[in-house]
């Protein structure tokens, strides 16, 4: 670790108010949030450290920000309430 910052690869999508969770296979999973338009996003990426590039992968089941994610033991990724552009609570939960 040379304790320098470097430029890698871009999102996919403009988002803050999002989540981002360390997979087992080293890759970054990065779901929900809000745009510049403050609109909530479904959307989610996974980043590949090994080449710098963002994959979008499948929607969320609900656009979510302020949300919660944690990754499983056995892999899997649980993401958890949040709300929807600041209106909506959202009680719902969902796997990747």
């Amino acid at each position: 670790m040379t304790g320098n910052w470097t430029v890698t690869g871009n999102l996919n999508n403009i988002r803050y108010r999002h989540t981002a969770s360390l997979l087992t296979d080293g890759k970054v999973l990065v779901a929900g949030g809000q745009n510049n338009r403050d609109f909530s996003l479904d959307s989610a990426e996974i980043y590949d450290p090994s080449t710098g590039n963002w994959t979008t992968i499948g929607n969320l089941n609900d656009p979510r920000d302020f949300h919660a994610a944690s990754v499983l033991t056995n892999g899997k990724v649980l993401v958890i309430g949040g709300a929807i552009e600041n209106v909506a609570d959202l009680k719902s939960a969902e796997l990747y």
